[in-house]
């Protein structure tokens, strides 16, 4: 079965591209997901827990980029996974695409699922794993704008050139040369003292 959904991601393709891609990252974003190891640059292997209708499945496998595009902002990904209780496997190929937006950038994922075993038919309601998935897209780009604003606001702390941020750091940078300069007066006034005590 082949679905597509679509979120918004407030900063430009040049600055998303590479979050998007740093699986350690985004993985925390995604909805049940947990990455177990990194296997190389492009293959990951985790579990992702979803619930089709009244059915909990839990599926584990692999994750793998097969294609990176990155002047037209396009990936593609393999991703395999089975079931904890042995109910079947899920496979699929799943396309993502940058395009410039209002917001920032609009992330286009294309999805091709196919599902086997007894898990094929919980899911064999398309339209049910068309919702599971728009929630899914829902929650993640939720979760996603949440990390870039945490990430971001030290920077918003962080004044423009010219500001007071300067200002503070020039306020400490004399404060500290004052304190030298009262430090080696202090030493020197030390010192004078016991050469006339030893006189």
């Amino acid at each position: 079965m082949e679905f597509e959904n679509s979120f918004d991601v407030p900063l430009p393709p040049e600055q998303a591209w590479p979050l998007l891609l740093d699986v350690a990252r985004i993985v925390p974003c995604v909805p049940g997901a947990e990455l177990t190891q990194a296997v190389d640059p492009t293959t990951f292997r985790g579990k992702v827990a979803v619930r089709l209708g009244p059915v909990a499945l839990t599926f584990a496998g692999t994750v793998k980029f097969i294609e990176i595009d990155p002047p037209n902002y396009r990936a593609r990904i393999d991703a395999r996974g089975s079931d904890s209780k042995g109910r079947g496997n899920a496979t699929a190929t799943v396309g993502f695409q940058l395009q410039p937006s209002a917001e920032g950038s609009r992330v286009v994922v294309r999805t091709n699922l196919t599902l086997a075993g007894s898990v094929a038919q919980y899911g064999r309601a398309i339209g049910l794993v068309r919702e599971l998935a728009g929630q899914i897209t829902t929650e993640f780009a939720q979760r996603l704008r949440a990390q870039i604003g945490r990430e971001d606001a030290p920077s918003r702390l962080l004044a423009p050139a010219g500001s007071g941020a300067e200002t503070t750091s020039a306020v400490r940078s004399e404060s500290l040369s004052a304190g030298r300069l009262i430090w080696r007066a202090l030493m020197a006034l030390l010192r004078n003292l016991l050469a006339r005590k030893q006189k």
